[in-house]
């Protein structure tokens, strides 16, 4: 199959619209069933999640989770707390639950106990006292995912000691500067993209190398005897020297120098015309990679599509774990995806896998916490990161990147660049890029558009 059968837009406004398969798997009584029961808990008469000898797991966890979430002052759950509460009881694992109320170190039972008996507040604050690790920020997530806490960006949160830890040999007035920079530029940038639902990894490593970058050049400046404000362009030039070329986040520090008047001696970067795209993953290698997640059952289920969305749509990674359940249309006979605006149908196989993950995505601990993300990741509210997707590609001889660009060279050749633009949500800029690549001219397309406007 070539990339044109892939790309097919939904014709129809409800294209497919609320349609589901038939599960057929209802879950009914041993009795109503015409079995003989073999288990039913003595405190609720419930049949499933049998976990001790005469209790089912839920049960038992209520119970536990009581004891654990019960403010002394008024003999109740804490009121902040019941949603904690009501999210692990009604979690279709509840054994899940008590393992993690044994799990040792139990940092998270012990600090949700702690709130509950008044010993310490819930509030972002407490967490920014203890250390910024996997734990912390798991239950920390979970409180935000359930409205316990209102919403916070934990890579914005790590970037805060950070710059003090990067500023800290520099003098007060350059230290100063920096901050400054850091968070009404910077920083304003990160929440900026975070709003947006684009705030990733990428961005956030860009972000700390633009600060490093301005901690560098002001200790070169201090070195050579000027500051900020003193600094000309021939010193600008000698650190370019001394640093082997200025780069794209050395102008964005000497931009906002300038912008802010804090420099007026019209300081500039040389402009670098950014390279054109190349390509080192041929089409056929790139048709073998969609064989093998079409057909590898040894590969996750998440692992698959994620790949096949890159190396067919030519998303990235980057977006792909970002997205919603919302951008999915089931219909009887199709499945169709919104990368961008347009639903685009999937082809055979690819559709199969995509019911397939939607059928089993599930909840893992948390009922309702997981935000509607397709791939929702392992701590609550969040969606899977980047990396484990693309480290399993990786691992299999499939680099996402590249093949994202041998799949936009293909796809710029199929289609005028517009159409691409729209399609899979990149820029007209971007696609024309790509199309020079493949050797099209799409004047003709909008000439033919403009005689022919679309209804």
């Amino acid at each position: 199959m070539r990339p044109l059968a892939y790309l097919r837009p939904a014709h129809g406004a409800g294209a497919g619209a609320g349609a589901r398969r038939d599960a057929g798997t209802a879950l009914v009584c041993a009795s109503c069933a015409g079995q003989e029961s073999v288990f039913a808990c003595g405190e609720c008469g419930r049949e499933d999640h049998p976990y001790g000898a005469s209790r089912c797991a839920r049960c038992i966890l209520a119970e536990r989770l009581t004891v654990l979430l019960t403010d002394p002052t008024t003999g109740r759950i804490h009121h902040q707390l019941q949603r904690v509460f009501e999210e692990l009881v009604t979690s279709d694992r509840p054994q899940t639950g008590i393992w993690w109320l044994r799990k040792m170190p139990g940092v998270g039972p012990r600090l949700l106990g702690a709130m509950a008996r008044g010993e310490i507040e819930i509030s972002h604050d407490t967490f920014r006292s203890l250390p910024s690790d996997r734990v912390h920020d798991y239950l920390r997530g979970l409180l935000v995912a359930l409205e316990v806490l209102p919403p916070f960006e934990v890579r914005i949160e790590r970037m805060l000691p950070w710059i003090e830890s990067v500023i800290t040999d520099l003098p007060a007035d350059q230290a100063a500067l920096v901050r400054q920079f850091a968070h009404w530029h910077v920083l304003r940038q990160m929440r900026k993209a975070a709003r947006e639902g684009r705030l990733t990894s990428s961005i956030t490593n860009a972000a700390r190398r633009r600060i490093r970058l301005a901690v560098n050049f002001l200790t070169f400046l201090q070195a050579h005897g000027a500051t900020a404000a003193t600094a000309t362009q021939d010193l600008l030039e000698r650190y370019g020297e001394h640093v082997g070329g200025l780069t794209s986040s050395d102008h964005s520090f000497i931009a906002w120098l300038r912008r802010t008047r804090l420099n007026t001696h019209s300081l500039t970067i040389p402009h670098v015309a950014s390279p054109s795209p190349t390509m080192t993953v041929s089409d056929s290698q790139r048709w073998d990679a969609v064989e093998r997640l079409l057909r590898d059952q040894s590969l996750r289920t998440y692992t698959r599509i994620g790949g096949l969305f890159t190396l067919l749509f030519a998303q990235p990674l980057s977006r792909i774990v970002a997205m919603r359940t919302r951008q999915v249309t089931l219909a009887t006979d199709s499945v169709h995806v919104t990368f961008n605006t347009i639903p685009i149908q999937m082809p055979p196989q690819l559709d199969d896998l995509i019911r397939e993950h939607l059928e089993h995505r599930g909840k893992s601990l948390y009922a309702s916490s997981d935000n509607g993300w397709l791939f929702p990741g392992g701590n609550p509210g969040r969606h899977l990161v980047t990396e484990n997707i693309r480290a399993q590609l990786v691992a299999i001889g499939i680099k996402p990147y590249e093949n994202r660009k041998a799949t936009l060279f293909q796809l710029a050749g199929d289609m005028p660049a517009p159409v691409l633009a729209e399609l899979i949500g990149i820029t007209n800029s971007n696609a024309s890029d790509w199309a020079r690549l493949a050797a099209r001219d799409w004047t003709t397309y909008l000439a033919t558009r403009t005689h022919f406007p679309r209804s």
